[in-house]
């Protein structure tokens, strides 16, 4: 068991070759299990009724913001198949997700690859991707080499992505253009979505389309972003519980590095919201350079994904992400995992450069080089889900 972690400072370093935390203040971390009228919650029952919604509601309020209410429709239309694409391999489909309101429509473009060989409906992964093909017509092969479709084929996994600018723009442009300009009222509160809510967003309408898909498995997707995609992923699979398994690469500051850890050359509040303005909510600028007045870090928000899968990521010369302060993350959010009767990681210790841990419910790894979504990262999520979704698969 691995009690009195919830409240581990700064001082405390694990003997591992990862190079030894710069100088930082300590910190302590507000504890996930308890309530905001002081209650210790003890079981999965009081988790799921009284603290989680607690603590969505505050990530709502004061980081990411909140969706409008604001009705729309939605419709799917596959307006591209290949059958044999990959060289016979995989069935390519571009899907059409249209949402639309009275006052205009926006389209989201899928790509999905399916295996045509393994057994159906089959596992799948989910890519909030930060580039997609320069044309939508593009075909199967082509939009394969942005991503890695041959190799999740051959392990009997689907490929679907879409490219987070279809839902709204990366720029801070007012929040006149994309999903925001179709469903935003005016003005916006303090809590108002930015885009990475935006795009988290998009991820769950995606979602929608996935479940009508008889090739596909709806209890074992795994939605998965890199960077900026990476803290998206986290919000999504935070919100919606239909996505089995959460992956999180590199995410860094407000996504799965603790907030709280503040040293010099990593990303911090004050210097994402300056250079990123729009991607949370207002309310969040009020914690630049206070992060220890957050009434959440981020622990809490993998701790949101309990009981289901997370997988989380680093590289080891991707300093400004945090790797140390990304895999404590998930550390602490081992209390919420022990209520289901799972142990998270099961360790405090940060593990070797490619030795990652596959733990009760939680997969973390640390390889070498740069910020990057690698080949090597998609093998180590391609075998958490194994793990998470119960497959035996040959190597």
């Amino acid at each position: 068991m691995m009690t009195g972690l919830l409240f581990l400072t700064a001082a405390m370093e694990e003997a591992t070759p990862f190079p030894p935390d710069p100088p930082m203040p300590a910190y302590t971390l507000p504890d996930p299990l308890v309530a905001a009228d002081g209650r210790k919650i003890a079981t999965p029952e009081e988790w799921r009724k009284i603290r989680r919604p607690e603590v969505m509601e505050l990530f709502r309020k004061h980081v990411y913001g909140r969706v409008p209410d604001t009705p729309y429709e939605k419709r799917f239309q596959i307006v591209h198949e290949e059958p044999k694409a990959l060289d016979g391999a995989a069935t390519f489909k571009r899907v059409r997700i249209t949402i639309s309101r009275d006052t205009g429509s926006l389209g989201v473009n899928l790509y999905l690859f399916v295996p045509n060989r393994a057994p159906k409906p089959v596992p799948a992964f989910l890519l909030i991707s930060l580039a997609g093909p320069e044309s939508p017509d593009a075909t199967g092969d082509q939009v394969a080499r942005l991503w890695p479709a041959e190799a999740l084929v051959a392990r009997g996994y689907a490929l679907a992505a879409f490219h987070n600018a279809d839902v709204d723009p990366d720029r801070h442009d007012g929040f006149k253009d994309g999903i925001h300009a179709l469903l935003d009222t005016s003005p916006r509160p303090p809590d108002a979505w930015g885009t990475i809510a935006a795009w988290a967003w998009g991820a769950s309408r995606v979602m929608d389309y996935l479940e009508t898909d008889a090739d596909l498995a709806r209890d074992k997707v795994a939605v998965i972003g890199h960077s900026r995609g990476g803290k998206t992923a986290l919000w999504a699979g935070a919100q919606d519980e239909r996505f089995a398994l959460v992956v999180s690469n590199q995410s860094g500051c407000t996504g799965a590095a603790l907030s709280r850890r503040r040293f010099e050359g990593k990303e911090q509040v004050a210097r994402i919201n300056q250079a990123f303005p729009h991607w949370f909510c207002e309310t969040y600028k009020g914690y630049n350079d206070r992060e220890e007045a957050l009434p959440v870090d981020q622990h809490m928000l993998v701790a949101l994904i309990a009981p289901r899968g997370v997988a989380v990521g680093s590289a080891a010369e991707d300093l400004w992400a945090d790797p140390r302060g990304e895999f404590l993350a998930v550390v602490h959010a081992a209390p919420v995992y022990r209520l289901f009767g799972r142990q998270a990681l099961g360790t405090a210790t940060m593990p070797d450069l490619g030795e990652p841990l596959h733990g009760d419910g939680a997969h973390y790894h640390l390889r070498a080089g740069k910020h990057a979504l690698s080949l090597a990262d998609w093998q180590a999520y391609m075998d958490a889900a194994d793990r998470v979704f119960g497959r035996s698969l040959p190597r």
